[in-house]
């Protein structure tokens, strides 16, 4: 019998210093802290793998804060813990994220090592004064040494994340850190384009409210998008999800599990799961999960129909391919025109969604998908499958 899949995200919740962008839930700490974490986060994955004896993991993501900030030997035991209590895929996908300005050779050969087989580095720019102001720890220079120390270390799955729209970037600058992410050699498998979001809480939103945030007008901001699908597709990468563009199967499994709300189980604080319909997060208190890492889970909610059928809408649509109508059609009982016909026909019409015929997975299959105008337009597509 085929045992269901699953993915496991980690968190890792420490770094150098907070980004001036970041609400992430991450904050320095101390290497006792950084110890006393890993042994909470030990007990949960102990804890509650039993659960879940009938699945087999296809996917693990190491996120935070910073997990390259822990040493190669407590990845190692990180990596051990969770073979030993999971029935892991001989072909499972184990990214990290990697800062630059924490990582070293050594620790790379050991991450490596220890099974690591992704690595997704923040570089954000190639801009000296754009890093600065972003309050990242690493410089350019330093990023092109940890990425040639990642490949000769042994990994050939690699993402390099960018940013646009960062306060006093042009579109000339933002060309160049295009250019030069795109002639690091070998070239990356994986590059993720986000534009900035200037989030509540952050020093960045408190230095827009005192309007000392030097952003880049509105008509830049979109030359930058266009620019980065047009360079990015004349050098080979697909865009298969709104921010997200690789080389042929090099996509990101683990990310389009959520987007195709496969099951996924968190551990560490603030994370969240989705598992058999119920979605649920840890607290983000780091004193309580220290103290009792067993008993952490809080805000938990059972899907109703409708909102499983929103999730696969709305999720399913930042993917390029779009979102499967025979998949529908087999989880919820009804088509998707049954359930949506109005808002699929007003937003055909306008141009924003299509309706393709082609065979997937052996299959004869139609795929409802964000047009090219409908992806620069998402939010507001999305919002309409919203009941």
């Amino acid at each position: 019998m085929n045992k269901k899949e699953l993915e496991l995200y980690i968190h890792i919740p420490f770094c150098v210093r907070k980004c001036s962008y970041c609400d992430f839930l991450s904050a320095p700490a101390t290497e006792q802290t950084r110890e006393a974490y890993m042994a909470a986060l030990f007990a949960e994955i102990g804890g509650r793998a039993k659960d879940y004896s009938d699945r087999t993991v296809t996917s693990i993501f190491i996120g935070g804060g910073t997990p390259s900030l822990l040493s190669g030997e407590q990845i190692g035991q990180l990596m051990d813990r969770i073979r030993e209590q999971f029935a892991m895929a001989q072909d499972a996908e184990i990214t990290m994220e990697v800062n630059p300005g924490t990582a070293s050779a050594e620790k790379l050969r050991n991450f490596y090592t220890a099974g690591i087989n992704r690595l997704s580095i923040g570089m954000q720019s190639a801009q000296a004064e754009e890093l600065k102001n972003l309050g990242r720890i690493h410089d350019f220079e330093g990023f092109c040494q940890v990425y040639r120390e990642a490949v000769e270390a042994g990994f050939t799955n690699i993402n390099v994340d960018i940013m646009s729209g960062l306060p006093g970037q042009t579109l000339a600058s933002y060309r160049d850190t295009l250019e030069k992410v795109l002639h690091l050699e070998p070239m990356p498998q994986h590059i993720s384009a986000y534009s900035l979001i200037v989030e509540e809480g952050t020093p960045f939103a408190a230095m827009a409210e005192r309007g000392e945030l030097p952003l880049p007008e509105e008509e830049t901001e979109r030359a930058m998008y266009e620019e980065t699908i047009e360079v990015l597709a004349k050098y080979g990468f697909h865009r298969y999800e709104i921010s997200n563009y690789a080389r042929d199967g090099y996509e990101c499994r683990h990310n389009v599990g959520y987007w195709i709300r496969r099951d996924y189980l968190g551990f560490g604080i603030g994370a969240a799961s989705l598992i058999d319909n119920v979605r649920f997060q840890n607290e983000k208190s780091l004193g309580a999960y220290l103290a009792h890492p067993l008993e952490s889970r809080e805000e938990e909610q059972t899907l109703t129909v409708q909102d499983r059928m929103e999730e696969t809408m709305f999720l399913g649509l930042r993917l390029t391919r779009g979102v499967s109508c025979v998949d529908f059609a087999e989880q919820y009982g009804r088509t998707v025109e049954e359930v949506y016909g109005e808002v699929i026909a007003r937003n055909v019409a306008d141009g924003l969604l299509t309706v393709t015929e082609r065979k997937e997975n052996q299959k004869k299959d139609r795929f409802l998908a964000l047009t090219k105008r409908g992806l620069d337009l998402s939010n507001y597509v999305m919002a309409q499958f919203l009941f």
